[in-house]
């Protein structure tokens, strides 16, 4: 009778908070599972193996440009009830401008999402191998990795059917669950606090440039910028919803950086110099999970990766589709077509032989370079009093936004500096 007693309050209690709390879960989720992907599992590990809690301020930085950057895209999309692409075309009158800024958008998507889902299929065949061994084969001179055109026929059914969403939930719970065996393996590796804190404290050494730069667009993806307006538009449409939609959009971001930086802490504990494969990126779990570390990493690469190599594609043919003025459904044979050729490309980049890790770190890099570009588009939107009346940005905010421009920009050209120097 106690048992009785006592329990039905408390399934009251977790029946009510369900439903009052449920609902309000938004797009800010969405976007904290796009950047909880392979990329930000195999960078942030390798920062970690590499060099120890010295770059979590780096992780800072990201989640604080992350956190600014989308609550613009999420208000813009509320108080204009458009996407970005569609609201920066529509500011130009004259039809050559609006054009140039149209390709330079169009050419940062493609570019940032053929990289991006390069690395998606790369980070599930990262998964898969560890379970299955090589996945490569011969034809002729040219070794082919099966895997990964496997993932691509598996992605571009899934889209064409549009069936996806249930397989994609199903897929963002084992992401989750990965997140939360990184987070209590970085507690059981008992890290050194002091060296812990010490990680806070910039350091902008040569060497570790291209990580500081990964790290970034492991974080701040330039796609989710476009998406976010957009889901916003479509899952809330009152002015009065904005603290829900910054609630949402906060608190998302801040729960994703944390496993990022979990993920670092449970890197630097790897007693090894050099990642190769899955099973290296593993050893970060084995202080909890032991001999099936290597499984549990599969599964949760395979998930990320398979998740995102759906999500990526589309989100370019979003973008698109905005930038053009399309009128027709997702069914349409040309915002297929776009997203087909992301697709294709990713397959393609993934396939030939190059190493899964050096495709992803390349992903990463390549966003953290567009990222400003996406970025200054943004900003100067926000700015625009016409379009968003009282809720353009804040002084502070402008002052942030150019701020982070302006550190992206920087380790940006630096980054490509490094890479030109060692050709």
């Amino acid at each position: 009778m106690f048992s009785a007693n006592v329990h039905c309050p408390i399934n009251i209690l977790i029946h009510n908070y369900m439903i009052k709390w449920l609902p309000k879960i938004g797009p800010g989720t969405l976007v904290t599972a796009a950047f909880i992907g392979p990329g930000t599992v195999t960078v942030c590990t390798m920062a970690g193996v590499q060099f120890g809690f010295t770059l979590l301020w780096a992780l800072v930085l990201s989640i604080v440009a992350c956190v600014v950057l989308q609550e613009m895209s999420a208000r813009l999309g509320l108080v204009t009830q458009q996407g970005l692409s569609e609201v920066v075309k529509s500011q130009f009158a004259n039809k050559a401008i609006r054009w140039i800024l149209i390709a330079l958008m169009l050419s940062a998507i493609f570019i940032g999402n053929a990289a991006y889902e390069a690395g998606n299929i790369s980070g599930g065949v990262l998964g898969v191998s560890t379970i299955i061994g090589s996945p490569t084969i011969q034809i002729g001179s040219i070794p082919l990795n099966y895997v990964s055109v496997l993932i691509g026929i598996v992605a571009f059914l899934l889209l064409y059917i549009g069936n996806y969403k249930i397989l994609e939930r199903s897929l963002i719970v084992l992401v989750l669950f990965m997140s939360l065996a990184f987070i209590i393996a970085a507690m059981v590796t008992k890290p050194d606090i002091s060296l812990l804190v010490k990680g806070f404290i910039p350091d902008l050494s040569s060497d570790k440039i291209l990580t500081i730069v990964g790290l970034i667009g492991t974080t701040v993806v330039p796609y989710n910028l476009f998406l976010h307006a957009s889901i916003v538009s479509e899952k809330w449409n009152s002015k009065d919803d904005l603290p829900a939609v910054r609630r949402d959009t906060v608190v998302a971001i801040v729960l994703g950086g944390l496993v990022s930086m979990a993920i670092i802490v449970a890197g630097a504990a790897i007693q090894q110099s050099e990642i190769n494969n899955a099973a290296d990126l593993a050893k970060g779990l084995e202080p909890v999970f032991g001999s099936m570390a290597k499984y549990v990493l599969s599964l949760g690469l395979f998930a990320a990766g398979i998740t995102s190599a759906i999500t990526a594609p589309l989100a370019a043919a979003y973008v698109v589709k905005g930038c053009l003025g399309w009128e027709d459904g997702l069914k349409s044979k040309r915002f297929r077509m776009v997203w087909m050729f992301i697709l294709f490309l990713g397959v393609l980049f993934s396939s030939f032989g190059i190493k899964s890790i050096v495709i992803i770190q390349f992903a990463q890099v390549a966003n953290g370079v567009l990222l400003p570009i996406v970025a200054i588009f943004l900003l100067w939107v926000m700015n625009q009093k016409k379009l968003l009346g009282n809720y353009t940005n804040s002084k502070l905010q402008n002052i942030v936004g150019v701020l982070i421009v302006f550190v992206t920009c920087f380790l940006g050209f630096r980054g490509i500096w490094k890479v030109l120097i060692s050709l």
